[in-house]
């Protein structure tokens, strides 16, 4: 397989855990920032203090759905008894660098979460209204050309990198 340089995300489309393609998200949807837990290393044999990351361990995660107006699959998302599963597919151009030839591969990325904020928007004559959705992950998965980079299911002790499981060590201890 030949190295493709990736461009742009060319188009996405949103779903929802019945595979229903969700009506008037608009067009930019910021994904989590993962934040490791960290703790301070300090003492003999140490030059000062080290920051060090904690395995498996991160600060909250959040991702906004932002929709162009009000809209019912919006008020679906806030069920916080029934938390929403929702997967973001992608179709990312790239370029062959040995040909110039543009091709595509499929970014997916599915998040488990639940509504931390709601933000019903504005209201303006002619113009969007911008409500936004705010889900706590609780899962996120993400696959590029269908192969797992990552995965992190908070409550059910996984974490996966590149097909390797970073917590089986722990899990073997415990």
């Amino acid at each position: 397989m030949s190295i493709i340089i990736p461009e742009v995300l060319n188009h996405y489309n949103v779903y929802d855990d019945r595979a229903n393609k969700l009506i008037g998200v608009s067009g930019e949807i910021e994904l989590p920032e993962l934040e490791a837990l960290n703790d301070t290393v300090e003492g003999a044999g140490v030059l000062g203090e080290i920051e060090d990351p904690v395995t498996g361990q991160f600060g909250s995660a959040t991702i906004k759905i932002p929709f162009s107006v009000l809209y019912g699959d919006m008020f679906n998302l806030m069920d916080t008894t029934n938390p929403p599963q929702l997967t973001l597919r992608q179709s990312v151009q790239g370029m062959d660098p040995t040909t110039g030839a543009t091709s595509y591969y499929p970014v997916k990325i599915v998040v488990r979460g639940k509504a931390k904020t709601t933000n019903l928007g504005k209201v303006v004559k002619g113009k969007k209204g911008e409500p936004e959705i705010e889900l706590e992950i609780l899962y996120i998965k993400v696959m590029i050309n269908n192969q797992t980079t990552l995965e992190l299911d908070k409550l059910n002790f996984k974490f996966v990198l590149n097909g390797k499981d970073m917590l089986a060590g722990i899990r073997s201890q415990i």
